[in-house]
Order: C-alpha cells, then structure tokens, then sequence
C-alpha cells in the first residue's frame, strides 16, 4: 500500500508547536526502539530470509519471463501464458487483462526495490518496444488504473530518478509516462456519466459508448471501484500538466461522499453510476469498499488537500463505532448499522490494520492483524472468505499481499520482532504450500491444498515488496522509501507533489464542515499519543488477550491415559483393524515413554490403546445440503447426474415432493448482470447463468422478473469441480431476498461444461433440480448397519456359568485397570464359541445411488470478493 515513514510523519502543519510535536515523536520512537533492541532478529537471520525473499522473487519472475511474456499472466501449472480470448473465459477476473503484458507493468517498481537495477532497465526498454494500449478489449477501468496505470507511474518516477543519478537509464525520454498519458485518455471515456461516477468497465479502443465498444450497458459500480482513482489520476494530472484526470477522479470522490448515509456517515458497496443511488447498502471496510477509504487518507498525503483527511476522519469514526468490534470487522447496513448484516469476513480487510497504523489507531490495529494471524495459523492462509468462528467461508487462497502489507506497517511502527516472526512465516508457507515448478500457484481452497492455475500480477507487484522492505534496512536499499507514498497496488509515488507540482486549477474539492473541536493530533499521522505509549511491552499485551483465539497454538496438556491390554490373536475379527477403524491407534508397549513403565506387564504381543480426547468449543458446522441437476429427457433419461449446491433464499427444494422440472436455457447476457435479452425464451424455463460480474440475487431477481422458473449458475472458475471442491451454500445480498421464489443451484465449471455440452449438442435439453436424495432412481436410501456388543465383567480367569468356551474378547477388572485379554483356549472348542452379538437390517439395505463423494459442510460468498 504505502512507504511508512513518509506517513509517520506530521505531514502539512507547520510552525512552533509542530515542531514540539515532532520533537516528542521522534524521542517517543528512539525510546521504543531502544528497548526493544535486545530482543530483534540478528542481521544474519534478516539477511537469510531477505535473500531468500529475492530467489522466490526469482522464481515467480524469471518464470513469467520465461513462459508467459508477452502475456498479461503466468499460468503456473500450465508453465504458459495466459492471452485473454484463447483460454476459457473467468467472467470478471479476466476484465483485468488487456493484452498489454499487465505481470511485467505491474512489477517494473519492485524490481528497483529489490535492487535488480539491470533487469528493471531490460524490462522498461520491452515495456516500451513491445507494450499496446490500444488493443480492442474490455477491461476493468478499476484494475487498469490501479495495476497498468500506476505501474506506469511508478516506473516512470524509478526511471527518472536513475537517469537523475546519471549512472542508469540515460537513454529514457519519458516514454513510460508517455504511455502513461495514452493509458489515461483511453480511460477517461468511463467517466461521461450524468453523476461523474465512472463505467465499470471501457473498451481501451473504442470507449464505452461506440457500437463497437461491447460495453456501456452496465449500470451500477462498486465503491472501491470508482474511488480508486485519485491517487493515480492526479499523480497523471500533475507529472503531465493535464488537468482532465485529477478533475475526474475528485468529481467521483465527491459524488461518493455526498451519497454517504448521512446518519450513519457510511457508505454501502455498490452504487448507480447514473442516478447516484445505493444498489448495495451493506457497508464494511472489505470487499467493494476497502481502497475508498485508502484513497482518502492517501489523497491528504501525496496532495496536500485537507478536505480528503476530515472526510476520512468522519469515515473512520463511524468505522469504529459500528463496524469494528475488535477483533473483528463486521459488515452491517448502512441505514442500520447497529446489526452486522453478515457472519463471515473477506481476505481483503486485511488491510485495514496497516492503514489504522498510518491513523495512529495502534491499538485495534494489532487486535485485528492478531486475528488474522491467528486464522493463518489454523488455515496455512488466509481463506478468500471465513466465518467468525473463523471458520472457512470460501477456501480460496490468491496469494493476496493485504496481510504481509499490515505485516510489515506494524513492524516499522512498533520495532517489534514478532512481526518480523509472523513475516518469516509467511515466507515459509509460500514456499511449502504455494510454490510450483513454474512460479507459484493461487490455492483453490486451503482445506485440501489444491492449486489453482493462476498467479495474479499483484503477486510480484506487492507480496515480494512489503516482505522484503520488512527485512531490510534503510541503507539496503537503493531509494529512500520514505520519500514515497504507496498506491493500493503498492506502487510509488512521489510525496513531493504536492509542494513541486502545485494542484490544476479548479481541482479543488468543498471543505468538510468542522463536526469538533480539534484536538493537538488532528492533523497528525498518526497520533503519537496512541501509537508510542510508554510501555515496551503495549503490543504484547493486546496480542496476548487473542493469541489463542481460534485454539490453534494452545499448550498441550496431556489428559491422564487408561490402559488396555490387547490380544492379537483372535480369528473371528481383528481387534487392530477393528479398532483402527474406530479412529484408536495402538502402539507396543515397549515402545512408551520411559519412565512410564509401572503398569508394563511384560505380555507377548500385547499393546497399549491411547484414548486422547480433545473438548473443542467451535459449534456445529451449518450441514451444506447436496443438490443435483439430472438430465432426464433423451439420450440421457436421468443416468447423467450432476452434483450441485443448494442456496439459502429462493425456492427449498427440500420441500418440493417432485423438485422443479424444465427446459434449460442459456440467459443472454451469460452473466445476467444486465438487462435480459432473451426473455420471451427464458419463460417457464432454466436459465443458464455464468458466475461473477454482480450478485447471485440480483441475477436471480432479474431472471424471476423475465419468467424463469429456475436458475442453474455456472462456477466461473475454470477447472473447479464438486470432487475437489467442498460445496457451499449461496447466500443474498444483504438485501431482503424474500421476493425471490425460483428454484436456485449451483454447479462447479467442470459439472457446468457438462451441461451446456449437452445443450450445444442436443439443443433441448430437460433437466429435474432436487436433493440428491431423491433424485430419479433413488427411490431407498441406504440404511446403516448397526452392531450391538454385548460385555460380560467377571473374575480373572473366569467365565458365567454355562457360557461356551472359544475364542472370545473379555474385560477384566483388575483394580484399579481395566484389561481387555484373550482366553487361550484350545482349536476343538472354536465351534462353541461365544459369540459378540450383532443385527443388521440386510433385507432393506440397497446400494447407493450416486457415486459422487459428499463434502464437508461450508457456506461460500456469492460473488469474487
């Protein structure tokens, strides 16, 4: 996100009492760093994990290099690149390529961090020989701002600061900032909206509005989405004397502020770029609204603009008042923001904690980057989505950078090493989990570790950046990294700006009316009262009140253990195996601990079980309910079976006797994120709709309101499929989603393609949507088998009267132990042996009707966070 030192620092006020000011924060930081100079980690330790930080960067980018440029990805498993139009589409993910070697722009800054000075010249000298930016293809006017765009800035500011120092880079004419002002312009289409808010999506050769854009249908944008321009449009505005882009991007800014809830003072996630109004009213610091907030406390910094900080003050305090609930950040809505709205998280609030530091709001700053700790401890990673129970919500893991970021803001602001810890871990689990062949892959879900064939460019662009200024030094490096500001890509740019490049004229945003009295620290950041408290020990003692929040780490304390002697010799039924089956290990007596030999008896042949049982608080996991999709009409008459998840609002399909029977029907748009375009055919039957670009509900009601009866949604995701994947539930909006009455699944991209393969081929197609327990076919489930022991306690040696001599299994009391031992007894009694009594209903059992495994439990985001 941002250099930290530059915003640790009073940035704008002037005069005697900054000058106070800054004299107590400069002794209040020496002190908290001299006492903690005994406990760091030795410069050797730091330069191990820095070098090694520098050959995984190796890896990843020599890997790009190698088997993707010029392609906008690298595809790690594949060991290819990958060209959008030439792979299966991904839906909204792939809006961020644009033919335009996006890896190689977003990474050229970190490669001069790094201090690989040689291939950032090599990789500037390609970016200008090979790169287009008039390629016809919708993009993600967001992703492209923040990745190409700022890319492009900060190579520029790189590139111009080596050829200054008059030994690199003498050749450079400002190209990249040329390219930099194309890149604008190509942008700048998105913003002829009647409220000032941008398109979500431009056409980089024909704009928004031409024919021959593709584009221009959409209707609503996320806030993030139109609030994540400042930074860039205005380093553009002031690097090129052109006043069109910063003037844009604050007429956004604006709009965004005057449509908050004035009430509540928050803002919800997604917003009608035409009239202004609120689509989405959930409000959170995450997914959709997290760079807003980012860009506001940026834009004070790198511009000088007071106004960007009182409005960010204002933001903030409604933050804390409804949103924070240390440690944990809970959506709520923004006309009621007194109830959270959902119950899990997403991965991308992980940056909230770095910009409390930048706030000087240390305290729930390390409450909230404990936690999450915490979850990577249980999980390996941060999941793409947990509950609050921290359990997994979406296992998707993208290799996102957002923890490593507030990582490395609370180690430069505290000097405390467990950061570095907690950053040495990160590192490690890259390498073990993450790390392929050809780079590193995004894991598909981090309960089963399964890889998936994506390395997304913010990869190389943030990750390796924030972890290796962790482990370095001011003097390591070949920049003075406090002379920058960081983007939300963790790009760089100048804090100079605002004083060598004064503001366009007319790019001046209406004040914030004062709310209260300021205090000595409005304008400071951060506040040295809250982040420098005279106490070495301020951090841990927060830390410790949650370092055993989601049990993981806690101290082992043995339960006392109960002995049991085991024969090994009985023919009817293998105890071991018996037991194995049961979840029970065994191990030789003669193989415990030493010193724990007073209840060894010295038997051939006989084991000592282990029954540890472990009490856990964490509740019951919602049971995630296994759908179908059968294919019934012909060729298939109900022998194609597709496994499906089921949704939380709509139509229950458990209650339905016979499920919902139709037609299936691909909607026009696939997405069904606009208006619909074929809905005389989608009447009375199921539409087929691909995953991402809006809300599950809002595809839903669209669909309901064309007159479809069902809707089955295709996982975007290429290569997802329900044997690899656990199921999920989809859930709403935050909205009521009470209207909504259609019949809803979910199929993963490899069940999917199944489907519209036999739509392309066959051309009517009848489906039947129901559990799976009662699909076509199923008409008995199978009954388990039950087993009934029957023990018998008698003296040693001993037997009830009458009782048949063989081989048979007994508990005997002896004192204070409990033995289980076999009677030896001889071969010609066998067939009068007692019997362990067992009943099972044979005559109802049936076979299984579905060989599709079942899932654990879990409930999934409706969209990409």
């Amino acid at each position: 996100m941002r250099s930290v030192k530059s915003q640790l620092r009073w940035l704008r006020p002037s005069g005697p009492g900054m000058m106070m000011i800054k004299t107590l924060l400069i002794t209040s930081l020496l002190g908290w760093v001299k006492c903690h100079e005994g406990q760091s980690m030795t410069s050797e330790e730091k330069t191990a994990i820095r070098d090694q930080i520098i050959e995984m960067f190796d890896h990843a980018y020599g890997s790009y290099m190698k088997y993707a440029y010029p392609a906008d990805e690298l595809m790690p498993l594949s060991c290819r690149g990958r060209v959008r139009g030439e792979e299966p589409n991904r839906g909204d993910i792939d809006d961020s390529l644009g033919k335009f070697s996006l890896t190689l722009i977003d990474t050229l800054d970190t490669l001069v961090v790094l201090n690989k000075l040689d291939e950032f010249e090599d990789a500037v000298r390609k970016a200008v020989k090979d790169v287009r930016l008039d390629n016809d293809v919708v993009v993600s006017v967001f992703e492209t701002n923040i990745r190409v765009l700022g890319g492009l800035l900060g190579a520029h500011v790189m590139a111009d600061l080596l050829r200054q120092q008059g030994n690199r880079m003498q050749w450079y004419q400002d190209e990249l900032l040329h390219m930099a002002k194309e890149l604008g312009h190509r942008l700048l289409p998105a913003f002829n909206t009647t409220s000032g808010l941008p398109y979500p999506k431009v056409n980089l050769r024909y704009g928004v509005l031409n024919p021959l854009s593709r584009t221009g249908t959409e209707s609503d944008t996320c806030t993030a989405c139109a609030g994540t321009m400042i930074l860039e449009f205005a380093a553009l505005s002031r690097m090129s004397g052109e006043s069109v882009f910063e003037k844009h991007a604050r007429k956004a800014m604006d709009v965004l502020w005057e449509r908050r809830q004035k009430g509540s003072d928050l803002v919800g996630t997604v917003i009608n770029i035409h009239n202004g109004e609120w689509v989405r009213r959930e409000s959170g610091v995450g997914a959709g609204i997290d760079s807003y907030y980012e860009y506001l406390m940026k834009a004070y910094i790198l511009l000088g603009d007071h106004v960007f900080l009182e409005r960010f003050n204002i933001h903030y305090s409604a933050i804390m008042k409804y949103i924070s609930q240390p440690p944990l950040l809970l959506n709520v809505h923004m006309h009621n923001p007194t109830v959270s709205v959902r119950s899990w998280m997403d991965s991308l609030l992980a940056f909230f904690p770095g910009l409390q530091v930048l706030r000087g709001d240390l305290k729930p700053a390390i409450e909230t980057h404990e936690m999450l700790y915490q979850v990577t401890k249980q999980h390996k990673f941060l999941p793409e989505a947990f509950t609050t129970e921290f359990r997994v919500h979406w296992g998707q893991h993208l290799l996102r950078p957002e923890f490593a970021e507030s990582t490395y803001y609370l180690y430069k602001a505290t000097g405390d090493p467990y950061y570095l810890r907690v950053g040495q871990s990160i590192v490690e689990k890259l390498n073990a989990y993450a790390r392929v062949p050809c780079g590193f892959a995004a894991v598909q879900d981090v309960r089963t570790g399964a890889h998936e064939d994506r390395m997304d460019s913010f990869f190389l662009a943030e990750m390796f950046k924030y972890l290796y200024l962790l482990f370095s030094e001011k003097n390591q490096l070949p920049i003075d990294i406090d002379d920058y500001i960081f983007t939300t890509e963790a790009h760089l740019l100048p804090v100079s700006l605002s004083t060598t490049k004064p503001p366009c004229q007319g790019n001046i945003s209406e004040a914030v009316p004062v709310r209260q009295e300021e205090d000595l620290f409005t304008h400071s950041c951060p506040s040295t009262e809250t982040l420098f408290p005279n106490n070495p020990s301020f951090a841990k003692s927060i830390r410790d009140s949650y370092k055993y929040l989601t049990g993981v780490g806690r101290a082992f304390r043995p339960l006392p253990v109960r002995e049991i002697e085991l024969p090994l010799h009985d023919h009817g039924i293998e105890p071991v195996e018996f037991l194995k089956s049961m979840g029970i290990s065994l191990s030789p007596l003669n193989e415990v601990a030493e010193g724990d030999t007073g209840s060894q008896k010295g038997h051939k042949g006989v084991y000592r079980v282990k029954l540890v049982a472990e009490v856990s608080q964490t509740p019951e996991m919602e049971e995630v309910v296994p759908h179908v999709v059968q294919l019934i009409s012909p060729p298939f008459l109900g022998q194609t079976v597709l496994t499906a998840g089921p949704a939380k609002f709509g139509m229950d399909l458990s209650k339905q006797e016979h499920g919902v029977k139709g037609s299936i029907v691909k909607a026009s748009p696939y997405t069904a994120c606009g208006p619909i375009d074929n809905a005389v055919e989608l009447k009375g039957r199921i539409a087929l709709v691909l995953r991402g670009d809006c809300m599950f509900a809002a595809k839903a009601r669209r669909l309901q309101e064309a007159g479809a009866i069902g809707v089955i949604f295709i996982d975007h995701r290429e290569g997802s499929n329900s044997e690899e994947t656990p199921l999920f539930q989809m859930v709403g909006d935050g909205d009521s989603t009470e209207e909504i009455t259609l019949a809803l699944v979910f199929l993963f991209s490899r069940e999917g393609a199944v489907l519209t393969s036999a739509l392309e081929e066959h051309h009517n197609v009848d489906v039947l949507l129901l559990p799976k327990e009662r699909q076509l076919g199923c008409d008995k489930t199978e009954k388990p088998i039950g087993m009934n022991i029957k023990l018998s306690l008698a003296e040693e040696g001993e037997l009830e009267d009458g009782a048949a001599r063989g081989p048979t299994l007994e508990f005997v009391l002896d004192k204070d132990e409990v033995l289980l031992k076999e009677e030896e007894l001889k071969q010609e009694q066998q067939s009068q042996q007692q019997q362990l009594y067992a009943e099972a209903a044979e005559s109802d059992r049936t076979e299984p009707c579905s060989a599709d495994p079942s899932h654990p439990p879990n409930s999934g985001p409706d969209t990409n966070p």
